[in-house]
């Protein structure tokens, strides 16, 4: 009974009183008003980080440079020390685009102490940049593509709203069955985690971005004291924001499924992989806070499946409404996905993997191999 109704309790605190998170169209960017034309239209630069990205930079470039945006657009790619042809990839796409005059591709300095990769290859990008004199910076990935408005309506919302940083998170692939499985569970646990309204309200203290598609104000950039702020961060997108919040600065986050990753997870394996990555970090390392996660998972999302099986009618009653209340949340995720509403019943095996795969992150920690990302273990060592 105290189970149940812990389970209950939570699923009702998380339904009505977690910023609506889970209304996933009223933060749909693909559904919103068009935004008035701008006169004149700010200078953006765009700084895309790339490592052994061969397989996929080739077409981000492309939708980079067929851009439909009507102000001063250039592009600066920043090849952190590639073992591949993801130069030559780049290159090959600014000649098919006819555009090699408005981007510049540049070899990434050795990583000093302190740097995680793509914040050195950032901070590199953006330093060239100077004298262009951008008013914003577009920070994108270079396994992501971009519809041709895109640029256009990420400036048009900054300007009509006063944001200094616009972010989109963008469409993952979910093709394969781990995909299906556990990609909507993505993003719907980082919305859970960091609600687009709460984003957004100046005196709510969450911030949050999506790092595959950033908008930020070069003046905002430049009052938290540059990427060296945050250098040594490896979840960067929401130490981003984060630190663009506490100076000041305004946010706004959405959803769109014209952006969108090219980066294809076809085994449960690399999705554990992804996870893991990051997992234990956004517990600040703390033993204790995975001890409270893995037991807040639990009591949250496989104790009322368990419960539901109980012999005792007021047990699997309050069981049963709690695993309705999860699938009618999750179920706006999974439309958002066009998939099957067969697959919402099914996000307590996705958050057991979840858990699974924290607990792995913390583990890989301990062991001195956190934060593995293309060769290079990001998170700090530890003491």
């Amino acid at each position: 009974m105290v189970l149940a109704g812990i389970s209950l309790a939570i699923w009702m605190g998380l339904a009505f009183f977690r910023g609506g998170f889970w209304q996933l169209r009223f933060f749909d960017d693909d559904g919103a008003s068009a935004f008035a034309p701008l006169a004149p239209w700010p200078r953006v630069t765009a700084v895309l980080p790339a490592r052994n990205e061969a397989e996929t930079i080739g077409r981000s470039v492309e939708s980079l440079l067929s851009q439909d945006y009507p102000g001063e657009f250039r592009m600066i790619v920043v090849d952190d020390h590639s073992e591949d042809e993801t130069v030559s990839h780049a290159e090959h796409a600014a000649r098919v685009c006819r555009a090699e005059h408005r981007i510049r591709i540049l070899p990434a300095q050795p990583l000093p102490p302190g740097w995680t990769g793509k914040l050195w290859a950032l901070e590199h990008g953006v330093e060239s940049a100077t004298g262009d004199f951008p008013e914003y910076f577009w920070f994108t990935d270079a396994d992501i593509t971009h519809a041709p408005d895109t640029l256009r309506r990420l400036v048009s919302r900054a300007e009509s709203e006063h944001l200094d940083l616009t972010s989109l998170m963008v469409l993952l692939q979910s093709k394969t069955v781990p995909e299906r499985l556990l990609i909507p569970a993505f993003l719907y646990f980082f919305l859970k985690l960091y609600p687009p309204r709460w984003i957004a309200a100046s005196k709510a203290r969450t911030a949050g971005a999506a790092g595959g598609c950033i908008l930020l104000r070069r003046e905002a950039l430049q009052g938290i004291g540059g990427f060296s702020a945050i250098r040594h961060e490896v979840i960067d997108d929401c130490s981003l924001a984060r630190a663009v919040k506490r100076s000041g600065g305004t946010l706004w986050m959405g959803l769109t499924r014209k952006s969108v990753s090219l980066r294809a997870y076809d085994t449960f394996r690399e999705i554990r992989d992804l996870i893991a990555r990051t997992a234990f970090t956004q517990l600040r390392y703390s033993s204790w806070a995975l001890l409270g996660t893995v037991l807040g998972m639990f009591l949250t999302y496989l104790a009322p499946v368990g419960l539901f099986f109980a012999g005792d009618p007021r047990v699997w009653r309050m069981s049963l409404a709690a695993w309705a209340l999860m699938i009618v949340t999750y179920l706006p995720t999974i439309r958002f996905y066009g998939l099957s509403p067969l697959w919402a019943p099914l996000l307590p095996l996705a958050a057991a993997f979840y858990s699974y795969a924290t607990c792995l992150s913390a583990a890989r920690y301990w062991l001195g191999q956190g934060g593995q990302w293309k060769g290079r273990r990001q998170a700090p060592a530890k003491l």
